[in-house]
């Protein structure tokens, strides 16, 4: 007898993006010990931190201290760094744990030029050599589309400027893209619309969802991205975090638990252990409060 066989949701776990805005700095034996507790949960990949300027993010000025405090002998998930440059990009590929590199790549040129310090010209060109570099060291490369729902710097943003650009970067090579809304600007009927049209175009892009939100209006945003056929997630735990480049006031990412509640509600398989989230979530408590 044939089986139907039940969706399965990447969950990509980001304590990277929940640390990096924290003003008190967080040693690396610390960071490592929470990210150790992650490891053990399931989650798919764990965005663990980044090699871009310490000026920029001071707390991640330490992310090769805290990859060699790292145990990967018990685990499936795939660690992936956050990049902004060929420098950047060079650093993370000499290390082996690294399986993807991750590029913010704003379709806002003023949050481009935050963000990265670069034009939005300037940061394709940049992606491209990007992509280069990982694909000759077996890395991948996960583009965040960030701004992808709009963006309150008066740039123009429409469903089709999206879309422009989700073809231009499938072209490059681009095979994992990330739609972020980085503010939490973005509405139920917004997420349904990008993804239920780009997904069916684009058969050969792993298409992900890295949602902002203020905490309890959460649940309506996972639905519309999933429903509309995303499968994969980012958050992070209690929603700790927001892009300290996007506005003074943060807007925390999605909440990690929320995540694991809907998806384990509608019986669809995370690959995360109950058990060892609970310790890491106890962890966060830890790390963060104490910060």
């Amino acid at each position: 007898m044939d089986t139907i066989s039940k969706p399965f949701v990447k969950i990509i776990e980001c304590p990277r993006d929940a640390m990096q805005g924290l003003k008190t700095f967080i040693p690396a034996a610390y960071k490592a010990k929470y990210i150790n507790a992650l490891l053990g949960v399931g989650f798919d990949t764990i965005d663990f931190g980044s090699f871009v300027s310490p000026k920029a993010i001071p707390q991640m000025r330490d992310t090769a201290d805290v990859l060699s405090q790292l145990d990967l002998s018990e685990t499936n998930s795939k660690l992936l760094a956050i990049v902004a440059n060929v420098r950047g990009a060079q650093q993370a590929i000499s290390f082996e744990e690294i399986s993807y590199l991750g590029f913010p790549f704003s379709i806002s040129e003023n949050f481009q030029m935050r963000n990265t310090h670069k034009t939005i010209a300037q940061s394709i060109t940049v992606l491209e050599e990007i992509i280069d570099i990982a694909h000759k060291a077996n890395k991948e490369v996960v583009t965040y589309l960030s701004m992808g729902f709009g963006n309150p710097y008066g740039d123009p943003w429409n469903v089709d400027i999206v879309a422009k650009w989700t073809e231009r970067l499938s072209k490059m090579g681009v095979r994992i893209l990330s739609l972020s809304d980085t503010i939490g600007s973005a509405s139920p009927e917004q997420i349904d619309y990008l993804f239920t049209n780009l997904i069916p175009s684009y058969p050969k892009i792993e298409f992900g969802a890295h949602l902002h939100t203020v905490y309890d209006n959460w649940q309506p945003k996972i639905a519309a991205a999933f429903h509309a056929g995303c499968l994969r997630f980012d958050g992070a735990i209690k929603g700790y975090g927001g892009c300290p480049m996007a506005k003074d006031e943060l807007v925390g990412n999605m909440p990690t638990e929320k995540l694991l509640s809907y998806f384990t509600h509608l019986q669809v398989e995370t690959n995360t252990r109950p058990l060892s989230f609970e310790s890491a979530y106890n962890a966060a408590l830890q790390v963060f409060v104490s910060s």
